[in-house]
């Protein structure tokens, strides 16, 4: 009987945790969780960059790839200090280096106001994001729902990651005093 059996019958699945050290008696399930992240984020980072690849742009990181569609999103101009707050990134000078990069291949432009740089996507930006849209629809999004992916437990589940950031936030803000 392998795991998802038992797990079928009722017992419980064998925790897979990222560092037995860090697995103690009591949090063992955030180190699990933090296997889960740690695999599941490397993983999003393969496809974010295949993905990309696929429509064109091989040269773009993943960073640069959420920064392009974050820019991208409702079509609003945005700040550096906007981007990084969405993303939950305190390094502003990653940004401006993702940015610039944007901005020379042409996918991105800036529109200085006062003393603030507003970017936006370009027309050919915007298609770039609409033909990644497209491939993940084909090889992502059609593949969940064939699988009968439940997209409502996936929503769910990203609802408590968002929850989890703010854990780790205030973990960080007291590590750091210590």
């Amino acid at each position: 009987m392998d795991n998802s059996d038992k797990h079928a019958a009722g017992k419980k699945p064998i925790p897979i945790v990222s560092s037995a050290h860090l697995a103690a008696k009591e949090g063992w399930e955030l180190s699990e969780l933090e296997y889960a992240m740690t695999m599941t984020y490397n993983a999003f980072s393969r496809w974010m960059v295949h993905c990309m690849a696929s429509v064109g742009y091989k040269d773009l990181n993943p960073l640069d790839i959420l920064i392009l569609h974050n820019v991208n999103h409702r079509t609003r101009e945005k700040r550096l200090a906007d981007i990084g707050f969405m993303l939950n990134i305190d390094d502003a000078h990653t940004i401006n280096y993702a940015i610039k990069k944007l901005v020379k291949v042409g996918l991105v432009v800036g529109n200085k106001q006062g003393k603030e740089v507003f970017y936006r996507t370009t027309d050919l930006g915007m298609d770039v994001c609409q033909r990644y849209r497209d491939v993940r629809q084909s090889c992502l999004v059609d593949a969940a729902i064939a699988t009968k992916q439940n997209l409502d437990e996936v929503s769910h589940t990203a609802l408590i990651l968002r929850s989890m950031s703010g854990l780790y936030d205030q973990a960080s803000r007291a590590a750091s005093s210590l």
